[in-house]
C-alpha cells in the first residue's frame, strides 16, 4: 500500500471500490447503490474505520458513510482539492474599544474536522477564533493567546493552575475582560476552579465553548464567542461566568456563575443551567440585560488576588446501593486529603459505609456531603441516618453543586496543610457557591 493509500485510511474492499474509480482525496464522486444515489467529496476514514464504508461530505456539510456491496457503483466525477483552511488576515481594529484578552485551551469551539483521520481535533489557534468572526471587530480589541490545545476531559487541575496565572496575567496587563475558550465537557469544574482561584476580580472571567464544531451547518461556535467577547468588553459584573446558548435557537446568549453551572444534556446547544440560583445575565441583539442584583461590579481598579494552587489528593465518590465501602478506603489509605459523598436526597449513605466514613475522618481525612440531587439543598437534620453523619464529622455542604464541592476542596487543601483551616475555607461561601436559600422557581419552570 502506497503512502498515499495508508495516509486515506481507507482499506479492504471500501479501498479498492476507491481505486476502481481512480478517486482520491478531495475528488467529488458519485455513489450509486440500491437505486439510490449520493454525491459528495471523498474524505478520509479514521484510522479505527472498518473496510466496507466510504465516506463522504455532502453538499450540506454533513458527512455521511456508504456502505460498499456488490452492487455498489462508485464515479469520479471531478477533481477535487484536498480540504484546507486559510484563515482570513486579522481585521484592523478600534483602539477606542474595549481589549479583551482570548486565551485558548482548546476543545470544539477551537476545532476544525482533521481530514487525515476524519475526526475533529483541536487544531485553531487562538487567533483563527476572531479572525473568522469579523462581528468581533465592532465589539473589542481582541489579543489571542493559546494557552493549550486539549479536549476539556484531558484538562487536569494543573491546567486550572496555569489557565488562572494566564488569566492574571492579561488582567495585570490591562485587560478589559478574559475571555476562556474551552471544551464543554469539564467546562463547569473549569469555571468553579476560577471562580475560587481568581479572587476580588475587576473585570469579567467568561469561559466560552461549542456543542458543535465550526465545519457543521448548525455550529453554535460563532454565536457563543461573540456573546463571551461582548459579556467581557462591556458587562456590568466582575465573575467567573460561563457564555453559551439559552435556548436551541441563536436568539440569546445566557451568562451563568461559575459555581453554580452544570452541563444538562450531551448535544443540545442549550446544554447549560444554572442550578439552585438564577443565571447571571442574558444578551439579546448585543444588548446584555442583568438577571440578578446579587453580583460583584465591575471595577477596573480593583486588585486581583490570585490564589491558584490545588491539591489533587480530593476526590469525588458517588454513593449507590452496595458500594463497597473498601473504595472509601482505599483514597484513605492512599493519603487522601478530602472526600466529597455524592449522597441520595438530603444528604445520605448506606449506613454500611459509616464504619469507613468514621476511620476516614479520624484519618484527619476531611468528608462533606452534597446530592445526587439536581435541585434543592441537603439536609442532615431531618433523619436519623443525617444526623449520625454528621456526629462523626461529615460536613453538609447546602446546596453547593457535586463537582463545585470537589474543586472547592482541593482548592482549600491548595491553601492550608491545616485540616480545620481547609474546613473553614470549605464552608466559607468564596464565589456564590451556597445560595442563602433554594427556591421552586426553576422546578415550577420546568
Amino acid at each position: 500500500m502506497s503512502e498515499k493509500e495508508k495516509s486515506s485510511g481507507y482499506k479492504g474492499e471500501a479501498l479498492e471500490a476507491i481505486k476502481r474509480a481512480k478517486a482520491e482525496i478531495g475528488d467529488l464522486i458519485r455513489i450509486t447503490r440500491n437505486g439510490e444515489t449520493y454525491e459528495g467529496i471523498l474524505i478520509p476514514r479514521s484510522e479505527y474505520g472498518d473496510e466496507k464504508h466510504v465516506v463522504i461530505k455532502l453538499k450540506s456539510g454533513y458527512n455521511i458513510g456508504i456502505r460498499i456491496t456488490p452492487n455498489t457503483k462508485i464515479e469520479r466525477t471531478g477533481k477535487g482539492t484536498k480540504p484546507t483552511f486559510t484563515p482570513p488576515p486579522p481585521l484592523k481594529q478600534n483602539p477606542q474599544l474595549p481589549r479583551v484578552a482570548i486565551i485558548s485551551t482548546g476543545g470544539t469551539i477551537a476545532s476544525r474536522v482533521d481530514y487525515r483521520t476524519g475526526a475533529v481535533r483541536p487544531a485553531l489557534t487562538a487567533n483563527d477564533l476572531y479572525s473568522v468572526v469579523p462581528e468581533l471587530a465592532d465589539t473589542a480589541r481582541i489579543e489571542a493567546h493559546i494557552l493549550f490545545s486539549l479536549f476539556s476531559e484531558n484538562i487536569t487541575p494543573s491546567h486550572w493552575t496555569e489557565i488562572a496565572k494566564a488569566a492574571a496575567k492579561q488582567i495585570d496587563e490591562g485587560a478589559d475582560g478574559i475571555v476562556i475558550a474551552h471544551g464543554t465537557d469539564t467546562m463547569g469544574y473549569t469555571a468553579a476552579a476560577l471562580s475560587f482561584a481568581l479572587q476580588n476580580l475587576p473585570v469579567p472571567v467568561i469561559i466560552v465553548g461549542s456543542q458543535r464544531s465550526a465545519d457543521r451547518p448548525s455550529s453554535d461556535a460563532a454565536t457563543n464567542l461573540i456573546g463571551a467577547v461582548n459579556a467581557a468588553a462591556h458587562a456590568p459584573f466582575a465573575e467567573v461566568a460561563i457564555a453559551m446558548h439559552e435556548t436551541p435557537s441563536d436568539t440569546t446568549i445566557i451568562l451563568h456563575r461559575g459555581t453554580k453551572v452544570r452541563k444538562c444534556h450531551t448535544s443540545r446547544r442549550d446544554t447549560f443551567k444554572s442550578i439552585n440560583a438564577p443565571p447571571l445575565a442574558k444578551i439579546q441583539n448585543q444588548n446584555i440585560h442583568m438577571l440578578t442584583n446579587n453580583y460583584r461590579k465591575r471595577d477596573p481598579t480593583r486588585k486581583l488576588t490570585l490564589k491558584p494552587n490545588f491539591n489533587e489528593k480530593a476526590t469525588l465518590i458517588k454513593f449507590h446501593p452496595g458500594i463497597n465501602p473498601a473504595i472509601i478506603d482505599w483514597h484513605v489509605n492512599n493519603n487522601y486529603k478530602g472526600i466529597i459523598l455524592e449522597g441520595t436526597g438530603l444528604g445520605h449513605v448506606g449506613n454500611y459505609l459509616f464504619a469507613a466514613v468514621k476511620n476516614a475522618i479520624e484519618k484527619n481525612v476531611i468528608v462533606a456531603m452534597t446530592s445526587q440531587c439536581i435541585w434543592g439543598r441537603v439536609n442532615m437534620n431531618v433523619y436519623d441516618s443525617g444526623r449520625d453523619l454528621q456526629a462523626l464529622g461529615v460536613i453538609p455542604l447546602e446546596d453547593m453543586l457535586p463537582e463545585t464541592a470537589l474543586v472547592k476542596l482541593m482548592w482549600a487543601l491548595g491553601q492550608t496543610q491545616n485540616t480545620e483551616e481547609a474546613k473553614t475555607l470549605l464552608k466559607t461561601n468564596i464565589a456564590g457557591e451556597y445560595s442563602p436559600r433554594t427556591t421552586l422557581e426553576k422546578i415550577n419552570d420546568e
